[in-house]
């Protein structure tokens, strides 16, 4: 079959993956412009030169036994590895926390900056309408590998009982601050958790793989984001510095870089299941919604759903 995936993180690729490995031809497509999701890496120019910031997903665990062998192939690449700051089970992409899904989307067909906001259903094949023009193929089948509110959109014209499933499994968000220092600040402590404004801060220069100056990775805490949602970048960074100024002991210098970024969608909620498929209509949903909030819940519900599939 030629198979469409909305959705090339972790999810999207690991779905993609299994099809591709029994013979499927499988296009994937991301309205973002490289590989990551929710595992992403933001690159900000400074004095300093560039520097790296896991922004999104902070480190992830490995329970699963599939996905535990995924995960040692992708360290024997140097791809990934174990980070003891942030426990006993958590794991780190190297250099970047996008560093595996970079890996998987290099053996894919993956189109980016392609924003998919509808369906055309052609008799027994689909085809994928973007901001411009219907994209020019028909598929027979199509995987949605996005959040659930985006998922419940483009479902609810064909599957509107999956749709009413993703509609009701809501996504927390989540402004993230991104801080650059000259100087090491002297802070011991390399992680700071479950504060009420801070719910994760986090010296994203001490993970393995990292270089550069000191550098923290500071996310509000869900309920502080939701209050907060549409404050300005500028407001955002001063409340969020004073706070983390404050959780730490440390009188912050002017930094090298100040930077946040508002993610609508940053922890899931949890349908209870692992994929969702309509073998007669043609299509699939996958995500880290179906499970929970984890980077290996999305791995899982992708390779469960293409299991479906071929199934």
């Amino acid at each position: 079959m030629k198979i469409a995936i909305i959705g090339s993180g972790l999810s999207g690729l690991a779905c993609a993956d299994h099809l591709a490995a029994a013979g499927h031809q499988v296009a994937l497509f991301d309205k973002a412009r490289g590989p990551g999701g929710r595992m992403s890496t933001r690159r900000i120019d400074s004095d300093a030169g560039t520097i790296s910031f896991d922004h999104g997903a902070q480190y992830f665990t490995v329970r699963d036994p599939a996905f535990q062998e995924t995960v040692s192939g992708w360290e024997k690449l140097g791809a990934a590895s174990r980070w003891p700051d942030a426990g006993d089970d958590a794991w780190v992409g190297v250099p970047s926390m996008n560093a595996p899904v970079k890996f998987l989307a290099a053996s894919h067909d993956v189109t980016w900056s392609a924003r998919i906001v509808g369906l055309v259903k052609n008799e027994n094949t689909w085809q994928l309408q973007s901001d411009g023009d219907p994209i020019d193929a028909f598929f027979d089948l199509v995987v949605m590998a996005i959040p659930s509110e985006q998922a419940a959109e483009l479902l609810d014209p064909w599957e509107p009982d999956f749709a009413a499933i993703a509609a009701a499994t809501a996504s927390a968000p989540c402004w993230t601050l991104m801080l650059a220092f000259e100087e090491s600040l002297g802070i011991a402590k390399p992680i700071f958790r479950d504060d009420a404004t801070i719910g994760w801060a986090a010296r994203n220069s001490d993970k393995p793989g990292r270089t550069g100056p000191e550098s923290w990775v500071i996310q509000a805490s869900p309920s502080w984001s939701v209050d907060h949602l549409e404050d300005s970048q500028d407001d955002v960074i001063a409340r969020l510095s004073v706070r983390f100024a404050e959780l730490s002991g440390t009188a912050l210098p002017d930094p090298l870089i100040a930077s946040a970024h508002r993610w609508r969608y940053a922890r899931s909620g949890s349908a209870d299941c692992k994929a969702l498929f309509n073998g007669d209509l043609k299509i699939g949903v996958c995500g880290d919604w179906m499970l929970g909030p984890r980077v290996e819940c999305a791995w899982v519900s992708g390779r469960a759903l293409a299991d479906l599939i071929l199934a």
